[in-house]
Formats: structure tokens, sequence, C-alpha cells
């Protein structure tokens, strides 16, 4: 090493104190200034401490797992058995036990994403024990041991440790988020003549003011870069588009995950990133879904409404006989409706404003005080069961449980038709529209007003397409209960 670079060893370590910042002070041309050995040393103990701070928190979900699955076959056996054969208890967790950890850690069950989202944390650890289970009963029916041991037993157990892993996991999650925040990930930021507005959960750099230049021929700046990035989970650039390709050369050389923010891909809004003949393609849209998914999707529909309509039928009853006592005109309300690819179909509703009233093209949206509303109208706007009769729709198939919700043709926003809004208004017709969406749990429900009312639904239908799932469908069922009685509603 040549004598200028020596000098800011002795210079600089001496004065910083903290060994990590005296590692990287050799790194810096002489005369240059210290400030990001300060990001360094400043951040270090928060890094380390948030990394510690995970493996706790996934240890707490792994104890949290054993005992749910322990408490929960402990008292199924109680409850059929009385005191249940201890050797048999103990048999039958011993199996259990790793069968579930083998499988919760292959399904990432104790990954980092969990700490970040309950519901993927409940739906991995879900999905682990239903396999296990599953495995189990598979693996003693071969071995013909099956009527040793009590069926109950397994479903009592089963259903206990679903409700035990629900509330451990639920515990663990609002435990992350008090000590992690709301990113459990260790990252940090650089921005390259890009303006960045600082986030408390990760630190910025700003490599123009601290000198830290892309280039692959010059090794001080790549052990510099190596230095700054040392313990983190990832790195993030945003940088200019002249920039872009110095900066992914560089960040190739790092042994942790690595991101360059691409900002004028935003209106192209593109949902992966794909390579066809060597060449790299931006996916923009999915289609329909696989025919695997959209068969799961409608047998859950299928037997969603099979359940809830002969469970409604009473209060449905009561609802149609009070509105044709009130007024004249047919039980039910039938308007044309955006469905699946763009094609409409009849959505069916308790009608709740009077028959002459009713506008049929939907161009004009229900407000408050409506005086088209009638009185038994109101209430049942306010608690959505002039909804329920959509769940005929559900099961002859022009609607699921969980989509986006449909709009009539004429629907409109400031006096614009939604499609002259946003033009991106016909994608979220690639999925069947929905009782209930991600949109209305949001709280996006009541009359488009304004064009930020129709953005933002817009916004949430492309979200839950773009990330679908079964289990996101039941999150939404979920949570639709929370918002059946909105003050948007009306």
């Amino acid at each position: 090493m040549n004598q200028s670079l020596k000098t800011p060893i002795n210079s600089q370590s001496q004065s910083l104190g903290d060994p990590k910042a005296s590692e990287l002070a050799f790194l810096l041309p002489q005369g240059y200034s210290p400030s990001v050995l300060d990001v360094t040393s400043d951040t270090t103990a928060k890094i380390s401490h948030k990394k510690s701070t995970r493996v706790r928190l996934t240890i707490g979900l792994a104890v949290v797992d054993v005992l749910a699955i322990v408490i929960a076959f402990t008292l199924a056996g109680y409850f059929r058995l009385g005191l249940m054969s201890v050797s048999q208890l103990v048999d039958l967790l011993m199996v259990s036990i790793p069968i579930y950890l083998g499988i919760a850690f292959n399904t990432r069950a104790y990954g980092v994403s969990v700490l970040a989202s309950f519901w993927v944390s409940y739906s991995r650890s879900t999905a682990a024990l239903l396999f296990t289970i599953s495995a189990m009963l598979l693996t003693m029916f071969f071995l013909k041991a099956s009527a040793e041991y009590s069926r109950l037993i397994f479903g009592l157990g089963t259903s206990m440790a679903l409700v035990l892993l629900f509330a451990g996991r639920w515990l663990i999650s609002q435990l992350s988020k008090k000590l992690l925040g709301s990113n459990p990930m260790a990252e940090i930021r650089i921005t390259d003549g890009i303006p960045l507005d600082h986030r408390e959960d990760a630190p910025v750099v700003d490599a123009i003011a601290q000198q830290l230049v892309p280039d692959l021929s010059d090794p001080v700046v790549i052990q510099r870069l190596g230095m700054l990035t040392r313990d983190m989970d990832r790195v993030i650039v945003h940088c200019t588009l002249d920039n872009r390709l110095a900066w992914a050369s560089v960040l190739k050389t790092l042994d942790i995950n690595a991101e360059i923010v691409t900002q004028e891909l935003k209106e192209l809004a593109p949902i992966a990133v794909n390579r066809r003949d060597g060449q790299i393609a931006l996916m923009i849209s999915q289609g329909p879904l696989r025919w695997n998914e959209r068969l799961s999707k409608r047998m859950f529909d299928i037997v969603f409404a099979l359940f809830a309509i002969p469970v409604l039928a009473l209060p449905m009853l009561i609802v149609a006989i009070a509105i044709k006592l009130e007024s004249p005109g047919p039980i039910l309300f039938r308007q044309k409706r955006i469905g699946l690819g763009n094609r409409p179909f009849n959505i069916l509703k308790f009608r709740s404003m009077r028959a002459e009233k009713s506008d049929a093209s939907g161009a004009r949206s229900t407000g408050r005080d409506d005086d088209r509303i009638t009185r038994i109208g109101a209430f049942i706007r306010k608690t959505s069961i002039d909804e329920l009769p959509q769940l005929f729709n559900v099961l002859t198939g022009s609607m699921s449980v969980v989509g986006p919700r449909p709009h009539a043709i004429g629907s409109r926003a400031e006096n614009m038709l939604f499609w002259d809004i946003d033009e991106r208004y016909w994608d979220r017709h690639t999925i069947k529209p929905g009782l209930t969406g991600l949109a209305q749990i949001l709280g996006f429900r009541g009359a488009t007003e304004k064009r930020a009312d129709l953005e933002d639904r817009l916004q949430a239908d492309l979200d839950y397409r773009a990330n679908w799932s079964l289990w996101n469908d039941i999150k939404i069922i979920l949570l639709t209960f929370r918002v059946l009685v909105h003050r948007n509603a009306f």
C-alpha cells in the first residue's frame, strides 16, 4: 500500500475509536470527509441488535408452535379419554413435532418474511400443521396402526392447535412490529443524484457527498462499499440512468442482496422480470389465474355459497318481506355490471330504492340522504345486507366471493367515465368480480365523487390481482366483517 493511503490510518483511526471505523479508515482517500464512517458506526449497533432480535423472535416462533401442538393434543386426549396414556401421548408428540418443524423450516415458516406479515406467518404454519397431520394419518393407515389412536383426538387436537398457532403467532407478530418496526430487514439505501427522504429504519448514504463513485477498476471503492454494507441484508441504490450500469456492475461484487430502483418503469407497473431468448422482458400482466388456481378459487366459491345461503335464508326472507311491504316493485334489483373479461352480467341485489327512481345504468352515484332510498333500503345498504343475493351470482359463476367489486357501465367520477380517468381500469377485469375485495377492507367504499375515489380502488384491485392466493381470499373475508357497517356505506 502506498504512503498516501497509509497516512489516513494513523490520523483518523486514533480519533475515531470505533474498531469498525478504524477498519474503514484506511480505505478513505487522504483529506476525505469521515461522514461515511458515522453512518457505519451509528448503525452497526442497531443492525446487530435487529439481527439478534430477529433470531430471538424466530426461536420464539418455534417455541410457540411446539407449545401449541403439545397443549392442543394433550387437551384433546384429556377431553376424549380422560387421563390419556402418557406413553401414547409422548409417542404422538415425538413423531408429530419433528415432522412439523421439518416441514415448517422447508416452507419458510421461520423466515424473515413471516416477521413482516402475520398472515404469511399463520398461513405457512397452518400449511405445515395440516401436512404433518395428513402425513401421520397416512403413515398409520399403511402401518395398520390407526385403530390405536382416536380420530376424534386428531380432529380436536388439530382444531385447537390451529387456534393456538393463530394466537401465538399473532403475539409474536405484534412483538416483532414493536421491536423491529415495519421492516425486519437490515438494509441500507444509497442515493446517487436522486433525491431521497431519509427513512428511520434504513440509513441513507449520499454517494456524491461521500465520493462513492462506482468503479470496478478502483479497489478502494470496492472495499469501501463492502465495508459499508457489511452485516446488511440488502442494499438499495437510487441512481440516474447514466450511472445505472456502473452501479449494477459494482453491486454484483457484494455478498448481500442488491437492488437498483428504476423510477421510469413506474408507469409501466411491471409485476415481474423474465428472460426471453436471452433478452430481459418485463411481465406487465399475468392474464387469468392458472388453471389450478381458478379451480381452487371456484371450488372455494361453491362451498362458501352452499354453506352461506341456507344459513342466511331466514334473514334474507325477512328482508324480502320488508321490502315488499314498504314499497311496490320487485324484491330484487337487477343491473348490468362489468364482469370477467370485461363482459357484462346481471348482478342481483335487494332493491333499496323506489322502483320508479332506480337507475339501471348507474350514471348517478348514490349519495348521503339520497331521496331515492327507502327506509328499509337505508338499513340494508348501511349493513351491506343488500348485497346478499349476490351469493346466487357466486353460485352460478358470474361472481366470486372475493374480487374487485363490479361497477355499472355508466359509473362516473367528477362526471367522467371510469375508463376515461385511468386506462388501467379495464385491467381489473382479468379476474372475477367479488362480493368483497381488498379495496373494501381498506375502506374504499361509497360514492365515487372524486378521481381519487376511483384511483384508490383501482390500485387496490390491481394489487389484489397481482398477489392473489387462496389464503389472501380467506384473510379478506375475515377482515370484511370489520367493515360491514361503514361510514361510507349509504
